[in-house]
């Protein structure tokens, strides 16, 4: 039987041990979808706020419910905790008090500059589909009450305020959402 020269078993070695990291990465698959453009979204405090507020209220109206009123001190919230996503490339729900201080919170991250603002918000209207107006966790078709979370928290009967902010690292843009009163409040329904 023939022997492999030290350098090629050292080599070996390392493309086993490369693949087993590789197979190990227990982290969510990133997904990119096929877009119509190479060219980046427009972007802008502004066209985030206007296409934020006013999609989220044309839902709510629909639903005959009150409008939902922009808020600075929420787009701050918001601002300061995309940027620490952004920053920690941690996509997770931001660790807040209960009580009174508890805010509502919907988050999105994708490509960056791949997405439109109108496609963010549309994959949270999107969750109407498995929506059912039940108490909060069992407003979801799925059973998963994740599944319609988002979309929960955006036509919350008792909302009145929120504010969105976005945030970028080298790959992904990270968008929160905050709201007052936050909604999904355990045995209570949307509307």
């Amino acid at each position: 039987m023939a022997t492999m020269p030290a350098k090629g078993h050292r080599f070996a070695i390392c493309l086993l041990l490369a693949l087993v990291l590789a197979a190990c990465d227990h982290g969510p698959r990133r997904v990119v979808e096929p877009r119509l453009s190479d060219a980046p979204a427009p972007r802008g405090a502004a066209l985030l706020r206007d296409t934020m507020l006013d999609g989220q209220n044309a839902e709510r109206a629909a639903l005959g419910l009150p409008r939902l009123t922009w808020d600075d001190d929420l787009v701050a919230s918001a601002r300061a905790y995309a940027r620490e996503m952004a920053q920690t490339r941690r996509f997770a729900h931001a660790e807040q008090p209960q009580g009174p201080a508890r805010q509502g919170e919907n988050l999105w991250t994708g490509t960056r500059a791949a997405y439109r603002y109108d496609e963010m918000l549309g994959h949270w209207l999107a969750e109407r589909q498995v929506y059912v107006n039940a108490p909060t966790p069992g407003f979801s078709r799925t059973g998963r009450w994740q599944d319609a979370s988002h979309y929960s928290q955006i036509v919350w009967r008792t909302t009145r305020r929120m504010g969105c902010a976005m945030a970028s690292n080298r790959t992904d843009d990270f968008v929160v959402c905050r709201y007052l009163p936050p909604g999904n409040v355990i045995g209570e329904t949307a509307y």
